[in-house]
């Protein structure tokens, strides 16, 4: 429900917004940004229509409404073989994107194209709709230059060239932007040249009914006294490799035998980091559980003693909010993390921060907190707090509500009402005075 007064939320011309988003990288409603989106705008009043591939264990059906929310799936192979294997990708992704937008927009008219990176392609499906009227939104989930150069080794000056005019057409194309901090939101003014009325940051934030604290389960110990665990998408920029050679120096130069660890997620650097858990001499102390349930996910956060941010200092970590740090503070989890600008934007006192890229100072930190449990409970509280408050989907969604505002406006779009005076809702940096020049902040990853 939406607090304060109610209004028509339809447009002018008395039909609903129709809104089409589209989005690559994962299926919907597995994205959980993508999720809370879509959601919050079908309850705006918006008719959203999301396009995105297939799962592979779920969100199979070519086809599904849930909650309001109309889901087309397409199928699609992940991408193998380096840049060779993208191409492919990205190229079947684009064919069946612009097919299932065509076949949407053939007979009634879409209002906004919605589009969630990587990758920084969606403008070519927009195009053509922006000569019908479409507004395209870009919703700037992550750096794909800067991606690309943590990927694609020998030809990563090629790829970030091609991948940075990509991302110059994607914010030509686009009537306005959301940004998922602050620092996203830079991007958008200088490289991307939009100006500030054409920014808005919506924070990508746990949703808290989802992350509900369990009863430790002390057996998933394994006799030891502390579990540590990382929760994440384990791609090539996500610092698996680092997060296992600091345990590595947390066991064999501290001496530290008193933990188990495990990690939770898939992606390209699973079966690696499984290869490299065993060459560092840890396959007893270190499981891999691949994806899991919500309940089962949470079960094993809720017995952390300390949860893992080992994500690289590079261009694009240092200026992307990790998903997994809100969601570790959403479980009231203390963590450990490299001292990246965005971490402690998110994180705050929620977090002890390493060293930038130092695998020992990493695994002292660690330690640390091991030894140090009324730190690491003060700590959780801190963590829930800030998402539950000023970092919470709530904060993020009347952001989002209010960029649509604008996109709409020419349609006569009110939207409904956050609150009761419809101010922005005050951020981690200040109060609603902060916010007046579209900067609240959050990103994916």
């Amino acid at each position: 429900m939406w607090p304060g007064r109610r209004r028509s939320t339809r447009l002018a011309n008395g039909r609903s917004p129709r809104v089409l988003i589209l989005v690559e990288n994962l299926s919907v409603p597995l994205d959980r940004r993508v999720w809370q989106e879509s959601r919050a705008l079908t309850e705006a009043g918006c008719e959203v229509h999301v396009v995105c591939p297939q799962g592979t264990r779920q969100d199979t059906e070519p086809y599904a409404e849930i909650e309001g929310v109309h889901i087309h799936r397409y199928p699609l192979r992940t991408a193998t073989g380096g840049a060779r294997g993208y191409l492919r990708e990205y190229g079947a992704a684009m064919w069946h994107t612009f097919r299932i937008a065509l076949r949407l927009g053939w007979r009634r008219p879409v209002d906004v194209i919605h589009a969630c990176n990587p990758p920084d392609l969606f403008w070519l499906v927009g195009l053509p709709f922006k000569l019908k009227g479409t507004r395209f939104v870009f919703d700037h989930h992550d750096l794909v230059p800067e991606l690309s150069l943590s990927r694609f080794g020998d030809d990563r000056k090629l790829m970030y060239r091609i991948c940075l005019l990509f991302e110059r057409l994607t914010f030509a194309t686009a009537a306005h932007v959301i940004a998922t901090n602050r620092s996203y939101r830079d991007v958008a003014l200088s490289r991307g040249r939009k100006s500030p009325t054409q920014v808005d940051v919506v924070r990508s934030a746990p949703d808290i009914a989802r992350f509900q604290d369990q009863r430790p389960d002390p057996g998933l110990k394994r006799g030891a006294p502390h579990l540590l665990a990382y929760l994440g998408v384990m791609g090539p920029q996500d610092g698996l490799d680092y997060a296992l050679r600091a345990l590595a120096a947390l066991r064999h130069d501290l001496g530290r035998t008193d933990w188990q660890a495990v990690f939770v997620g898939g992606g390209d650097m699973l079966q690696a980091s499984i290869e490299l858990a065993e060459d560092l001499g840890m396959g007893d102390v270190v499981r891999f559980t691949g994806r899991i349930p919500d309940e089962e996910l949470c079960t094993w956060l809720s017995t952390a003693d300390v949860c893992l941010a080992p994500d690289p200092k590079n261009p694009l970590n240092d200026v992307s909010t990790m998903n997994k740090i809100m969601e570790y503070m959403a479980l009231g989890r203390p963590i450990v993390s490299f001292d990246l600008v965005e971490a402690r934007v998110s994180a705050g006192d929620a977090a002890v921060y390493a060293r930038p890229n130092d695998e020992v100072a990493f695994a002292e930190a660690i330690a640390g907190l091991l030894d140090d449990p009324e730190r690491r409970a003060e700590m959780g509280r801190i963590g829930r707090t800030r998402v539950a408050g000023e970092l919470s989907w709530e904060a993020s969604r009347a952001n989002l509500i209010r960029a649509y505002r604008t996109v709409l406006a020419h349609r006569g779009w009110p939207g409904p009402v956050y609150g009761p005076d419809d101010r922005r809702v005050p951020g981690p940096s200040g109060g609603a005075a902060a916010l007046d020049d579209h900067s609240e902040i959050v990103s994916a990853s």
